[in-house]
C-alpha cells in the first residue's frame, strides 16, 4: 500500500512537470498570432512562468504543512487541470479583445503579451508549482530519508518537464495543434489528480479528454482566409482579398509574400530587388534569395531575368509548402528551394553568386547571426567579383538604428556599401564585392523608376568602428525599442506603394 501511494505521488509530480512546460510552450504559441514571437513575448512568458512557479512552491509548502492530506493535493491538481483547459478555450476571445483594445491605445506586444499570460496562465502554473513541495511533504516518513525523497521527486518533475517541452514543441503541436496539446495536458493532469481523489473523479479527467473533440477552428478568422497552419517555427496564414494573396506569419505585422495572377510586380519591397542588378552592370546569372518565403521575388526574377538560376533559402518547410499550394512556387522553373537556415546554407554551398538578397530582417524577428561581421564575411566569400548583396532592413520614419548598425557592419567587410530608402519602413542596404564587371543597365524597363530612384538617392555607408559580431550584436534590443517607440507615438504600419504597383 505504501509503495502504491508513493507511486501515485510520483505520477502526480511527473504529470505536473509535463503539464507545466507544455503549458509554457503552448502559451507562447497562443500568443504568437496576436503579439508575435519576439524576445519581448518570450521574456514575458518565461518570466511570468518562473514567477508563478516560485509563488506555487511557496504556497505549496505552506498549504502542505497546514493540510498534509492526499485529498488537498488532489484538489490542487484537478483545479490546475481545469484552469489549463479554461485558459485554452478562453484564450482566443480574450486575446482578440485585447488586441483590439491595445490597437486603440497604441500599446505594443510587451503590454499585451504580459497581461495575456498574467490572466490566462499564471493561475494554473501557480497551482502546478504547488505540486512538488506538497508531494514531498506527503512522501516523507522520516527525516533520515527526506533528502532522498525530495531529490527523487524533483528529478521526476524535471524529467516530466523535459518530456513536456520536447513532446509538445516537436511532436504534438506540429501534428495536432496548440489547442489539442494543451487540452491533452489538462486531461493528463486531471487524471493524476483523480488518482488521489478517487475513481469518481476520473469522470473529470474523461470530461477534459472529451474537449479534444472540439474543433480548433480558425485562430484569427478574417475575411478572405484561405489557409492557416502552425509549424514548428511559427503561425502561418494565407489571405486573399480583391484577387491578391498575402502570406502572414505570427502576429501579421508584415506581409511576407504577395501573389497576383496577372502580375509579378507588387508595389512593395520585393520590386526593389529587381533594381539592384543595375549596380552589377550586367544581367545576373546566379542569385540567392535568403528568406524566400512563398517566392514573390523569385517569381519576378524568373520573369525579368530568365537566365538567372535562383537558390531560394527558406527556414520553414511549412512556408514552402504553403507557397507551392497558394503562390505558384512550384511553377517557377528557375528556382531551387532549400529548406534550411540561411547561414548554414551559405556555409555548406560551394556556389558563387552575382546577387544575394537577404530578406530575413522583418521585425520583430531579426536573427542576430545574419547581421554580424562573420556572416558578411561568409557572404563575401559566396559573391563573384563585383557581386552584390542587398539587405532589406526594417526602419521607422524616426528610427534607422537597425539599418545603421547592419550597414556599418556590412561596410566593415565589403569594399563598397550604400544605403537606399525606397519606402518608409524599408531600407535597402547594399554591399558590392569590388567594381562592376559589366557596363550595361540590365534592369527591365518596368522597374526603371526604381533604378532611377536608386541612382539618385543611394548614399555611401561608412564602416563601423564597432561592428556587430557573433559575440555581441544588440539586434533584439534595437528592434524591440524601435517598435515600442513607434507604437507609443501612435504610429501605424501603413505604407505607400512604389511606382511599380500594378
Amino acid at each position: 500500500m505504501k509503495f502504491s501511494f508513493q507511486a501515485t505521488l510520483t505520477g502526480v509530480v511527473f504529470a505536473a512537470g509535463v503539464g507545466t512546460l507544455a503549458t509554457e510552450i503552448g502559451a507562447s504559441r497562443l500568443l504568437a498570432p496576436y503579439f508575435g514571437n519576439s524576445t519581448i513575448v518570450w521574456a514575458n512568458v518565461i518570466g511570468l512562468t518562473l514567477a508563478s512557479l516560485s509563488l506555487g512552491y511557496w504556497l505549496g509548502g505552506r498549504v502542505a504543512d497546514r493540510r498534509p492530506t492526499p485529498r488537498a493535493l488532489g484538489v490542487v491538481v484537478v483545479s490546475a487541470a481545469c484552469l489549463v483547459a479554461i485558459a485554452t478555450l478562453a484564450a482566443r476571445p480574450i486575446l482578440d479583445a485585447s488586441v483590439e483594445g491595445l490597437d486603440r491605445v497604441s500599446a505594443g506586444a510587451a503590454i499585451g503579451s504580459f497581461f495575456g499570460v498574467l490572466v490566462l496562465f499564471v493561475p494554473p502554473v501557480t497551482l502546478l508549482g504547488m505540486v512538488a513541495p506538497f508531494a514531498i511533504r506527503l512522501a516523507i516518513r522520516d527525516v533520515e530519508t527526506a533528502g532522498t525523497v525530495a531529490g527523487r521527486l524533483y528529478a521526476v518533475s524535471t524529467i516530466g518537464s523535459l518530456l513536456g517541452t520536447f513532446l509538445s514543441a516537436l511532436v504534438t503541436i506540429p501534428a495536432f495543434g496548440t489547442q489539442r496539446t494543451l487540452l491533452a495536458s489538462a486531461a493528463l493532469i486531471g487524471a493524476s489528480g483523480a488518482a488521489l481523489l478517487g475513481r469518481r473523479w476520473l469522470l473529470l479527467a474523461l470530461g477534459l479528454a472529451a474537449l479534444l473533440l472540439i474543433p480548433p477552428g480558425a485562430v484569427k478568422a478574417q475575411s478572405g482566409l484561405l489557409f492557416e497552419d502552425e509549424s514548428r517555427y511559427q503561425f502561418i496564414q494565407v489571405v486573399e482579398r480583391d484577387g491578391v494573396r498575402r502570406l502572414y506569419l505570427d502576429e501579421g505585422l508584415a506581409t511576407h509574400s504577395v501573389w497576383r495572377r496577372d502580375s509579378v510586380l507588387t508595389g512593395g519591397v520585393w520590386d526593389t530587388y529587381l533594381a539592384v542588378p543595375d549596380l552589377l552592370g550586367r544581367p545576373p546569372e546566379r542569385v540567392a534569395m535568403l528568406g524566400n518565403a512563398a517566392g514573390t521575388a523569385a517569381r519576378a526574377y524568373e520573369h525579368y531575368y530568365p537566365r538567372a538560376q535562383v537558390d531560394g533559402v527558406e527556414l520553414d518547410p511549412a512556408v514552402t509548402k504553403a507557397g507551392r499550394r497558394f503562390f505558384g512556387l512550384g511553377d517557377i522553373g528557375t528556382l531551387t528551394v532549400h529548406d534550411e537556415d540561411a547561414r548554414s546554407f551559405l556555409r555548406r554551398t560551394d556556389e558563387r553568386y552575382d546577387v544575394i538578397i537577404v530578406d530575413a530582417y522583418r521585425p520583430p524577428y531579426v536573427p542576430f547571426y545574419l547581421a554580424t561581421k562573420e556572416f558578411f564575411q561568409l557572404v563575401r566569400k559566396r559573391l563573384n567579383p563585383g557581386g552584390i548583396v542587398a539587405l532589406n532592413v526594417a526602419t521607422t520614419p524616426d528610427n534607422h538604428d537597425l539599418a545603421e548598425g547592419i550597414g556599418g557592419t556590412l561596410a566593415s567587410v565589403m569594399p563598397k556599401a550604400v544605403a537606399w530608402q525606397p519606402l518608409r519602413f524599408n531600407q535597402i542596404v547594399i554591399g558590392q564585392n569590388g567594381e562592376p564587371t559589366g557596363g550595361v543597365r540590365p534592369a527591365p524597363s518596368d522597374v526603371e523608376p526604381l533604378v532611377e530612384d536608386l541612382r539618385a538617392h543611394m548614399r555611401p555607408v561608412q564602416a563601423s568602428n564597432d561592428p556587430w559580431t557573433d559575440d555581441r550584436a544588440p539586434v533584439e534590443w534595437i528592434t524591440d525599442r524601435m517598435i515600442v517607440q513607434f507604437a507609443a507615438k501612435g504610429g501605424r504600419f501603413e505604407e505607400d506603394p512604389l511606382p511599380t504597383a500594378p
